[in-house]
């Protein structure tokens, strides 16, 4: 077949040979051929003839009143679904190989007669003029610390004029994660925006039938860095597009940087966060110059943080717990049937009690979840060891592998309460002396055939020599200070007030 850029080729080469026969030759064409485009002066191409005829029946010109009547009811109807509707009411009539042609015929319609598309509206971002913000999940990509999945979400902020972006660990789309997240990356930018935008996160907005558009604690963060706030409608991620973008991006620059590093197991949270800021750098590296636009208009940062905490008032129950956004934790037993105050954070919670900090413990993810502390309890669980078998937390109080295996070994000697009496009691020593030691200790015994007790950790505890004492605070004597000291300064500096300047 003769292609158009063999007739243009032999269109110059009548001009220069001296026969047609030769420029048909170095045309790659026949002679009558090329007499024929010669006579027509015309392209293969304009010789084509437009296809408008079926080169067969078409098996749906009888139906197609029925199923142009179905799609102007209701254009959301598949192909095929129509296809199983025509199947069902003319059985034998429509082969399954048939409906490709009525996908085709049903996609023509959706171009020329079906309702009109949403349209996208591309925005032009003005320099340090909106800033977005949002959660997205990072555990699809298989990190592991110290071979364990690391499940966690990612915090992932970005400018929307120069897509600077920065990202913050945490583990639940809570307030305190958008509060501590949102914080960490205005100080890492160096200034404020002029508004924020966010999905309807239930941490900053309030639900349709709410009379308010943003939560209290929301509005506070707003007011105190001076950020206009905006949210999506419901069901509408696309409206806060360039987050969703960077998310899809930064995802994918993850996923790659892992793959050039060979593994994705890391020795501890610290190194994978190192390596997320290394990677944030890199991508942000070409980004400089579009950002020092944005920080040329950005607004000055407030003088300090807010408060990234929630502060809960909350009593102390008969069982020595608290709780806290519906997990159960432990606190001393002194502190039974008292209030304390909490405060909240994105990843422990801090107990106070008459303004002193009592404990910093690691928050929980989900619900229903309990932490229990053996040290809080153990001074009244071995006064009460028939309580322990029972316990609802009971599997709490084993801190190590060797303390289970302990108390397997007590049960397989001696009577259940002997053995819960055995095992509180090497608890106790944990708890008042050094888990570490006692838990050495129970190494050693458990790997002899020497008769385990808890007389004999007591007694081991007691003869080991102070270097192996682990865990036990050695004692520093702090001289008193002597104010008389600051009196001294005094004629000095009266001296030096009266020399003129």
């Amino acid at each position: 077949m003769v292609t158009d850029i063999q007739v243009r080729r032999l269109m110059k080469l009548i001009q220069t040979e001296a026969t047609l026969a030769v420029a048909a030759a170095k045309a790659g064409m026949d002679e009558k051929t090329a007499r024929k485009y010669r006579g027509t002066g015309r392209l293969p191409s304009q010789h084509r003839v437009e296809h408008t005829w079926r080169t067969r029946p078409d098996p749906f010109a009888d139906v197609w009143h029925e199923i142009k009547e179905k799609l102007d009811d209701n254009a959301g109807f598949e192909a095929k679904t129509l296809f199983d509707d025509l199947q069902r009411r003319y059985p034998g009539r429509f082969q399954d190989g048939q409906l490709r042609t009525l996908q085709r015929r049903v996609k023509i319609w959706r171009a020329l007669e079906g309702p009109a598309k949403e349209v996208y509206f591309p925005q032009t971002h003005e320099p340090g003029e909106l800033c977005a913000s949002d959660f997205t999940d990072m555990t699809p990509l298989g990190v592991t610390i110290q071979g364990q999945l690391f499940e966690h979400l990612i915090y992932h902020f970005a400018l929307t004029h120069s897509n600077w972006e920065t990202a913050t660990i945490c583990f639940s789309e809570s307030f305190e994660s958008l509060s501590h997240g949102l914080q960490n990356a205005l100080w890492e930018l160096g200034g404020v925006p002029k508004t924020h935008i966010t999905d309807c996160l239930s941490a900053a907005v309030h639900p349709l039938d709410h009379p308010e558009d943003f939560t209290k604690r929301y509005e506070a963060l707003m007011r105190h860095y001076g950020l206009e706030a905006r949210k999506t409608n419901p069901v509408s991620p696309h409206e806060n597009g360039d987050i969703e973008q960077r998310h899809y991006r930064f995802r994918r620059a993850v996923d790659q940087a892992l793959m050039l590093r060979g593994q994705r197991d890391f020795a501890e949270r610290a190194e994978y966060n190192a390596f997320l800021r290394k990677l944030l750098d890199q991508v942000n590296a070409g980004r400089q110059e579009r950002r020092a636009g944005e920080q040329a208009v950005l607004r000055a940062l407030p003088r300090h943080r807010t408060e990234d905490y929630k502060r809960l008032s909350v009593r102390v129950s008969r069982f020595s717990t608290i709780r806290v956004s519906d997990n159960t934790y432990s606190v001393h037993s002194r502190l039974r049937g008292e209030t304390v105050e909490v405060r909240l954070y994105a990843e422990q919670l801090e107990v106070y009690y008459g303004q002193r900090r009592l404990e910093c413990i690691p928050r929980l993810r989900g619900k229903n979840g309990h932490r229990i502390q053996y040290g809080h309890i153990i001074d009244w669980l071995v006064r009460k060891p028939g309580a322990f078998v029972h316990y609802r937390y009971h599997d709490d109080l084993f801190p190590t592998t060797r303390f289970r295996m302990a108390y397997d070994v007590l049960c397989a000697e001696h009577s259940e309460s002997a053995a819960s009496r055995q095992y509180l009691h090497i608890l106790h020593l944990a708890a008042r002396e050094s888990e570490t030691q006692v838990d050495g200790i129970l190494d050693r015994l458990l790997g002899t055939d020497e008769r385990l007790s808890a007389d004999r950790v007591e007694a081991m505890l007691q003869t080991a020599p102070p270097s192996d004492r682990a865990g036990v605070a050695a004692a520093v004597d702090i001289p008193p200070v002597d104010l008389t000291l600051y009196d001294d300064l005094l004629p000095s500096y009266q001296s030096a007030a009266e020399v003129p300047v």
